[in-house]
């Protein structure tokens, strides 16, 4: 007598359950209870089970087990892959081009070209000698240490990867922004993206794409780093002033007007904290995506753990470490500047 088997009873479900049954071979479980002559019922209420698919299924054999949950799923997701697949595809390629175009460009320039190139754009944003010259003397010291082209690569992903995020989040943020409905409705896709762990966002897209293929890493990156640049548009948009509005709609001007030359503005300081933590995490989704064929400093990690290499390991983590803080640096002295120029 199993666990449950008097609560399908009490519910008149004892024929559908003797229905369900199979002759097959008994369960591991099943023969050690046997083979040590105990009864499947608790000697006590402490003993007692959860009724779990798996328990449930032990007393009834027409209850699905939890397996049957997981390849329903898997079943259900394979239907359907081929279809989707024709879809995203099309959609999704002008990312591979763009990721493809970037790592081809990074490697097959010159580095005399490559390096003052980035520098002048840093200044540019910056106008800090000081963060220039860390900036160079970090890039020359990883490729001193032989590590510029695999640096190149990482940087290449996320200049791509954080241009889309973005492209794409800012115009999100703004709708949420403008419609209560539109952040009811995205919160919660939000909060999903934000709380699934990295390495769950690679699962379905291995399905959908070739291991080979760009997109299958520029996808996850996207949709792993997208949601801060969302959330502090929206943010900062609606911290905008109300009595500001008002004086921008006592002079007449339209939504769109107020949008350009009085919200995005005023919410710019909000909007580069959120394109700074969106290039952090593209950062690290970078190199979990090393599992998927992306290049860079990551595949150095990956190669560490696998090979037990403690040094490649070790310098491939500090070569992240700092392009973390000279992106940080750069992102953060940006930001500075907006916020200088906003209380003048």
């Amino acid at each position: 007598m199993a666990t449950y088997d008097s609560l399908f009873s009490a519910l008149g479900l004892k024929d559908w359950c003797a229905d369900g049954k199979e002759d097959g071979p008994m369960s591991m479980a099943d023969l050690l209870t046997k083979a040590q002559g105990k009864d499947a019922v608790p000697d006590s209420l402490w003993d007692l089970p959860f009724p779990s698919m798996d328990a449930l299924n032990e007393s009834c054999a027409a209850f699905p087990q939890s397996r049957e949950l997981t390849k329903g799923l898997e079943q259900g997701f394979l239907a359907i892959k081929d279809n989707l697949s024709l879809v995203l595809d099309p959609l999704t390629q002008p990312l591979s081009w763009a990721l493809d175009g970037a790592l081809y460009g990074m490697l097959n320039t010159p580095w005399w070209i490559v390096i003052p190139i980035m520098l002048a754009v840093v200044f540019m944003v910056t106008k800090s000698w000081k963060l220039m010259l860390f900036v160079a003397g970090s890039i020359c010291l990883l490729a001193f240490i032989d590590y510029y082209e695999y640096s190149m690569q990482t940087l290449a992903i996320i200049f791509v990867c954080a241009f889309l995020c973005v492209l794409l989040g800012v115009p999100i943020g703004i709708a949420m922004s403008r419609s209560d409905t539109m952040q009811r409705i995205m919160i919660p896709v939000l909060d999903m993206l934000q709380t699934l762990p990295p390495f769950v966002y690679l699962i379905p897209l291995i399905f959908l794409f070739s291991v080979t293929e760009s997109k299958l890493y520029g996808i996850a990156i996207i949709l792993y780093a997208i949601v801060p640049v969302v959330r502090l548009t929206n943010l900062g948009i609606r911290l905008v002033d109300k009595d500001v509005i008002e004086a921008a709609d006592a002079f007449g001007m339209t939504n769109r007007q107020k949008l350009f030359k009085v919200q995005i503005p005023l919410a710019l300081p909000n909007i580069m904290a959120g394109v700074n933590q969106t290039i952090m995490m593209s950062l690290a989704m970078v190199v979990i995506a090393s599992l998927v064929s992306a290049p860079g400093l990551g595949v150095l990690v990956l190669r560490g753990i696998r090979n037990l290499e403690l040094g490649v390991g070790l310098v491939a983590g500090l070569g992240i470490v700092i392009l973390a803080v000279v992106l940080d640096r750069v992102t953060k002295a940006s930001l500075a500047r907006i916020n200088a120029s906003q209380n003048q």
